[in-house]
């Protein structure tokens, strides 16, 4: 049926314009008078006009058409777009637990010049319940109350983004803590010794990073809880992970039966499977750990080998089950998350290591234990945005040292108005009366200087007594990379820790006086001897070993 004509001329479906077309031609191809000039070409015109009118009269409705169907495709994925990041968004449970943090470290690593990020530590803790979390707007709640903690990894991502370092914390771990964590005076340098699982239910992540913090010196960016419950609807929603298990595993506590090898478990048996402890093995929360990081390999091989990001269906399933069981900082929402997701995308699964954190036996209780100095080993590495000992790195990689790029507000305290106590921590005779005239030719008034006389500590700690922060802030300015920290039981003297591998002294910008500084004889860098290897498994390994 054709579309009506409006005003005069014929209404059988012909333009008036058009001319009959002979059969089985088209209408530009009409022939032309042999010999015609230009003006008998030029006569032709209207007629093709017309025909393109037309054929556009015809076109346009369905072009029209397709137009609407592509813009319609584009609102519909725009809207689940928005909808998804709402909706996942929305499933993260957020506290903020800034305020009780108190003093923390000071990050040591730089930004990457090829990335232009710097390196990322983040907590994750496993939790068996979400009772007692007030969280919302205006709540001061910071513990999770009843909940228990049996897993704590450390996850950092170098500042090149090529390799991560994933460290797994006993929870039977004895370790100095903050007599009570809600009483900022209360610290890990004049706490008390405790049992690891016991800071995240006496204090929930607040009181577990706080002593973290103390103990290693490491900043912590984010922290993400996962919520134990929603843990088996996350591998649900993968379809299932593989373990192997060197031995049958009959367990009636967890209600989990495997069969020696490998096995494709569910998110209820996977639940089990990381948790079981007193049937399998020795017994202990060390092979417990041995099995979190298989699995947690495995989930990575899974993920990467699998059609999970070209499934949004797939994907959204798997997103929405973790960001269910999560609560995080108030920092670590969806964006954030995909920034980070982003970055890490070329870190090939033969760089990320697992590490269990090096222990001995506690002695007065034979079933806990102790970190060993190997330990700090793991700690400075991570401070420092370093490859582990031993460990190979791509080729490329760059490390990160020195203090970090972001500005320091300008120094307040003139070095004359300051008396440092020195202490040399570090193990190596001289450097405390060397560390005295490095600071005396700057105008600082020194109290005196001594040789420690316990276990050689690492790097440069600046301590300082109520109201006398920016008088450390000008001392620490002398040694890059100065960690401060407040000590209410010191008084108007600043105490300066000089540990192994502290830098050189360099001047301070408010220095007095233009003699130079005095030249170092004394180089505090640990003696050389076997270089140390830190037994770690990768990503890309074989579940099985």
């Amino acid at each position: 049926m054709s579309e009506p004509t409006h005003g005069s001329g014929p209404t059988d479906g012909a333009s008036p314009d058009s001319a009959p077309t002979p059969e089985g031609a088209s209408p530009d191809s009409a022939p032309t008078p042999e010999g015609a000039s230009g003006d008998g070409a030029h006569a032709t015109a209207p007629r093709r006009r017309s025909d393109r009118h037309t054929a556009k009269k015809h076109r346009h409705p369905w072009m029209r058409r397709a137009a609407f169907g592509v813009a319609g495709v584009l609102v519909v994925a725009l809207v689940l777009g928005v909808a998804a990041y709402v909706k996942l968004n929305g499933n993260i449970q957020r506290l903020d637990i800034t305020s009780a943090l108190g003093d923390r470290p000071t990050p040591q690593a730089t930004t990457d010049a090829q990335t232009n990020l710097g390196p990322v530590n983040i907590f994750v803790m496993g939790s068996d319940s979400r009772e007692g979390t007030k969280l919302g707007k205006g709540q001061t709640e910071y513990g999770m109350t009843g909940a228990r903690s049996d897993t704590n990894l450390i996850v950092h991502l170098s500042a090149d983004r090529k390799s991560a370092i994933v460290v797994s914390i006993p929870r039977d771990s004895m370790t100095m803590a903050p007599r009570d964590c809600k009483n900022k005076n209360d610290k890990v340098d004049n706490g008390v010794i405790r049992q690891w699982n016991q800071n995240f239910t006496l204090g929930g992540p607040a009181c577990t990073i706080r002593t973290f913090e103390g103990l290693t010196g490491i900043f912590i960016d984010h922290f993400v809880v996962i919520d134990f419950r929603g843990f088996q609807d996350m591998v649900d929603a993968l379809g299932g992970v593989t373990v192997c298990t060197p031995e049958p595993i009959d367990d009636k506590d967890s209600h989990l039966v495997l069969k020696a090898g490998k096995t494709k478990v569910n998110g209820q048996q996977a639940l089990g499977y990381v948790r079981v402890r007193k049937t399998v093995g020795d017994g202990s929360d060390l092979g417990r750990i041995d099995r979190q990081q298989a699995f947690l390999s495995s989930v990575i091989q899974e993920a990467t080998k699998s059609s999970l990001l070209l499934r949004p269906d797939k994907l959204f399933r798997f997103l929405n089950a973790t960001t269910s069981a999560m609560t995080t900082d108030k920092g670590l929402d969806i964006g954030e998350m995909k920034d980070i997701a982003q970055s890490v995308q070329k870190i090939g699964t033969d760089q990320i290591r697992f590490v269990k954190l090096p222990t001995e036996s506690y002695a007065p209780d034979p079933n806990r234990v102790q970190w060993t100095s190997s330990a700090d080993t793991i700690w400075k590495a991570i401070r420092k945005d370093q490859p582990l000992p031993g460990t190979k790195v791509p080729s490329g990689t760059t490390t990160a040292t020195g203090s970090p790029t972001t500005s320091e507000p300008a120094l307040t305290v003139s070095p004359d108005a300051i008396s440092v106590r020195v202490s040399n921590d570090s193990g190596i005779a001289g450097l405390a009366k060397q560390t005295a005239a490095e600071l005396q030719v700057q105008g600082f008034k020194i109290d005196s200087y001594v040789t420690g006389t316990g276990k050689p500590t690492d790097g440069v700690v600046v301590r300082y007594g109520p109201g006398q922060k920016e008088a450390a802030r000008t001392v620490a300015a002398a040694y890059p990379g100065a960690q401060i920290r407040a000590d209410d039981l010191l008084g108007s003297t600043i105490e300066l820790s000089m540990g192994l591998d502290s830098p050189q002294a360099v001047e301070v910008p408010n220095r007095l006086g233009t003699t130079p500084l005095p030249k170092p004889s004394v180089t505090a860098t640990q003696s050389t001897g076997p270089s140390e290897t830190i037994k770690a498994r990768t990503a890309s390994q074989d579940i099985c070993t």
